[in-house]
């Protein structure tokens, strides 16, 4: 209610103090709306900041929250609005009173997932750094807070904080390369955090727990594909079992102790793999985490045809593990085939399974299902293993010229402006998509399949 609301604002801003209360409105603003402009952001903190200061001090009319609060969602719902746009806020402009503020309140851009911040030079820095220090802070807390938005707010706010601070004491430094230098190294682990954590927490988004266990299988499957589904089951539960603990949480060092964690149990597990080994011999856990994430898929072993679940198996309440096994089996065949495409095979034996299951005959819809899927998958499967094997294996430039030699091969009718449009998409969707850590919306949605039935080759993969 508005007391509630009111006190939990004004116990902030006493607690932290103006600047530092204005210092989170701004990072949590950026974070919940991603695509909004500088000057929108700048705004509306503005409005809180001074809503929060006039409010909260000693002798303040009990009714100035609310009526100030209400001031700003009627100018949200002018139609000049200062504020960030979202579509959603005309449907909250329909409600009235704390149930639109609550409403408007509740609205967020969807998460940036390729961040598009990016680090100035050494000189740039401290350049722009010199001519208005607090703009360049503020410009810095928008444009990092707003790029990597899905890393959880303590990370985000030490990570910004001590970047700032770096700037602040190298840029007046008499050495300041050296400086920057140590700093660096000394933030290092934080830097890899927030990157690292903001990825997760994008796919966990996306995704939800379910789903990640299954990413984070299959990917540490491509990894070491001689590894059993046993080995590895468990240290996906356990990824997502901290993404889902540390995610949204406000514990000062939840991710950093969970993830380190986890990265103890990983190295373990896996240490048998030079791979695995060498990654996990540094001192910090971080570090390794990044190096075990950043791994390219090993080459696939030579192993027996997948055995497939029956049809009793699939129905059964432990139908989505032999569903995930079963795709466990196909990524350590196909090691290079992306996350994008396996998680829409996931989705598909989802969808499967849900349709057929409860049919009235159960096995004859999933006869007829495996016989559409067994025609689609090889051919589907072994193109996606191509493309991004290749991508893997060549450099940029190479493996550019080697699909510029498929596809004309492929479609020798073909004007050189099409071929060049398709090699062009193709190496923007390999260089974004194959890599491990890829953003999982925007690949996802690169991938064209047509479930309940098994995935054509999209855009992608054709002709």
């Amino acid at each position: 209610g508005r007391a509630y609301l009111r006190d939990k604002v004004c116990q902030e801003f006493k607690t932290l103090g103006k600047e530092n209360f204005r210092t989170l409105t701004l990072v949590t603003s950026s974070r919940k709306y991603s695509n909004a402009t500088f000057e929108e952001i700048s705004h509306l903190v503005r409005e809180i900041v001074s809503l929060a200061e006039t409010c909260c001090a000693e002798g303040a009319d009990p009714s100035c929250y609310d009526a100030g609060s209400s001031a700003l969602s009627a100018k949200s719902c002018a139609g000049d609005s200062p504020f960030p746009f979202h579509p959603g806020t005309a449907a909250c402009c329909t409600h009235e009173g704390l149930e639109q503020k609550l409403c408007l309140a509740a609205l967020r851009h969807p998460p940036q997932e390729l961040p598009r911040y990016l680090q100035p030079s050494n000189e740039e820095l401290c350049q722009t750094f010199k001519k208005d220090p607090k703009d360049f802070a503020d410009r810095f807390l928008y444009e990092y807070s707003s790029s990597y938005g899905q890393a959880p707010l303590p990370v985000l706010l030490g990570s910004t904080r001590t970047f700032l601070s770096m700037v602040s004491t190298c840029c007046i430094s008499p050495m300041p390369t050296a400086c920057f230098l140590k700093e660096k190294l000394e933030r290092k682990a934080l830097s890899l955090l927030t990157l690292m954590s903001n990825r997760a927490c994008s796919r966990f988004a996306a995704h939800g727990k379910d789903k990640v266990t299954f990413s984070y299988l299959t990917s540490l499957a491509q990894k070491m594909p001689g590894a059993s589904f046993e080995d590895l089951f468990p240290l996906a539960e356990d990824a997502a079992e901290a993404f889902s603990e540390c995610c949204d949480s406000v514990a000062e060092d939840c991710m950093q102790k969970k993830l380190s964690e986890h990265t103890a149990k990983v190295c373990g597990a896996l240490s048998r793999d030079k791979r695995f080994a060498d990654c996990c011999k540094g001192k910090n856990l971080m570090e390794n985490y990044f190096c075990i994430s950043a791994l390219p898929p090993a080459p696939a072993p030579k192993l027996p045809e997948v055995p497939k679940p029956t049809n009793q198996e699939l129905c059964s309440k432990e139908g989505a593990r032999h569903a995930k096994r079963y795709l466990f089996e196909l990524a350590r065949r196909h090691t290079s085939v992306p996350d994008a495409f396996l998680s829409k095979l996931y989705d598909a034996s989802g969808r499967v399974r849900d349709e057929c299951c409860s049919a009235k005959d159960p096995s004859a819809c999933l006869n007829g299902k495996r016989q559409r899927i067994g025609e689609q998958l090889p051919p589907f499967l072994e193109k996606a293993n191509q493309l991004c094997g290749q991508y893997t294996r060549l450099n940029f430039l190479d493996f550019k010229k080697k699909l510029r030699e498929s596809l004309t091969q492929a479609m020798p009718e073909a004007s050189a402006e099409l071929l060049e449009r398709l090699v062009e998409q193709r190496a923007d969707f390999a260089s974004t998509c194959c890599p491990p850590n890829s953003p999982p919306l925007y690949c996802s949605s690169k991938v064209k399949a047509t479930a309940p039935q098994a995935p054509r080759p999209c855009w992608c993969l054709a002709p």
